[in-house]
């Protein structure tokens, strides 16, 4: 099984998945946060600085583009392809209203017609590899397999399923029902599956169910657990050590960009917004962290969730994690 990290704003820029390769490999892919191009500019300085390849220190890192227009996205892949990179995603499948309204991401995905246009002038111009990261529709499931029918037209270099619509958010259960009806369709490239695959024991009723996918795409599980990927793969439980040594080269790597605590502090805070769940009695830590205005405040705190909780090995039955 090859085990990707799907790409979360905010969280998983090169900071972060520096530190999860350094103190916990096993990650085969990462996904950059989208990039959005627009007819100004094709990268912005935060996207530039998360892609760089100087800032990155994983093996296999794959730049998302998100967008309806083919002349963009084949302008932004080919700026990515001259820094080095081999393939980028095209992102289907974001459910944020903003990005919706635009009729990019699952937006597009009402209109089969576009999406299947699109690809096309993609595929006449672009000289780069190209996967899709789709979700199954826009506000029903209706259009999955004449979406799958489309994809299934054009050389993908791998096709990634969310078996949720745009409607459906993070709300509720991935179809999966749906998802088997997706796999029974012959594809000329591998399909990877991503959606609430958050401990070990989802995974492993995933592989019971689906064994002949080859490849998942995990992400709030892993925000959540640093160390799931290389649990799942070596039987190796996430370590108390190991996770603060993790939390301090995050933290050290924002404040370094940053300049300040402040904006540091807060994208930690985004952090614990999952990674709470993996320690025993966690709830009156959450406001502690939430409030603390000062590095000093925030490392007491940090400091003594350590020193006086334990990890769930496996996490809790239900992480009740943010739907986002």
């Amino acid at each position: 099984m090859k085990f990707y990290l799907a790409p979360l704003e905010g969280i998983t820029g090169h900071i972060y998945r520096n530190a999860l390769e350094k103190y916990f490999p096993g990650t085969d892919r990462y996904f950059t946060p989208f990039i959005a191009p627009d007819q100004n500019r094709i990268l912005r300085t935060k996207e530039r600085r998360d892609v760089l390849p100087e800032h990155n220190q994983v093996l296999d890192l794959v730049p998302q583009i998100l967008t309806n227009d083919a002349r963009e996205f084949v302008r932004t892949a080919s700026v990515l392809q001259e820094m080095g990179y081999q393939e980028v995603n095209l992102n289907l499948g974001c459910p944020s209203g903003t990005v919706v309204s635009k009729k990019r991401g699952s937006g597009l995905l009402a209109y089969p017609d576009e999406v299947d246009r699109l690809l096309e002038q993609i595929f006449e111009a672009v000289e780069i590899r190209v996967s899709v990261k789709t979700r199954i529709g826009k506000d029903n499931t209706s259009d999955a397999l004449t979406l799958m029918e489309i994809y299934r037209q054009y050389p993908l270099s791998e096709l990634i399923v969310h078996p949720r619509t745009q409607k459906d958010f993070y709300r509720g259960e991935p179809d999966r029902n749906v998802f088997g009806e997706i796999l029974s369709l012959q594809y000329p490239f591998p399909v990877c599956y991503n959606g609430n695959l958050l401990t070990a024991r989802d995974y492993r009723e995933f592989c019971t169910r689906f064994p002949q996918v080859t490849a998942v795409m995990l992400g709030r599980g892993v925000i959540a657990n640093p160390g799931l990927i290389r649990y799942l793969k070596t039987g190796e439980a996430t370590g108390k050590e190991r996770l603060l040594l993790f939390h301090d080269e995050v933290l050290e790597g924002y404040r370094q960009i940053f300049g300040e605590d402040k904006n540091a502090l807060f994208r930690m805070k985004e952090m614990w917004i999952y990674m709470i769940h993996l320690f025993t009695d966690h709830e009156r830590y959450v406001k502690k962290i939430r409030k603390a205005q000062s590095l000093l405040d925030y490392r007491c705190v940090v400091d003594a969730l350590f020193r006086e909780q334990e990890l769930l090995t496996e996490g809790p039955m239900c992480w009740n994690l943010p739907q986002r």
